[in-house]
């Protein structure tokens, strides 16, 4: 016959613990949607910034051309 070995964590374990965690459950939450706000807003601003440059210079006057844009001289 196999033996069984049972594992048991140490340390504490915290249940249910009520004292003062109403404000860290809100800070947490805030900041985590505030990483998450953040995270989001990097992406955005690296896929859109050249495509947002290449729209207000097709807008402006005199009107260029896209490879007059796009041109490095």
């Amino acid at each position: 016959m196999a033996s069984r070995v049972s594992v048991k964590g140490k340390g504490k374990s915290i249940k249910g613990s009520k004292d003062g965690s109403e404000g860290h459950s809100t800070a947490k939450c805030l900041k985590d949607w505030s990483n998450w706000a953040l995270k989001k807003a990097k992406v955005i601003t690296h896929y859109g910034f050249i495509p947002m440059v290449i729209i207000i210079g097709m807008n402006s006057e005199p009107k260029p051309q896209l490879y007059q844009l796009l041109s490095p001289v």
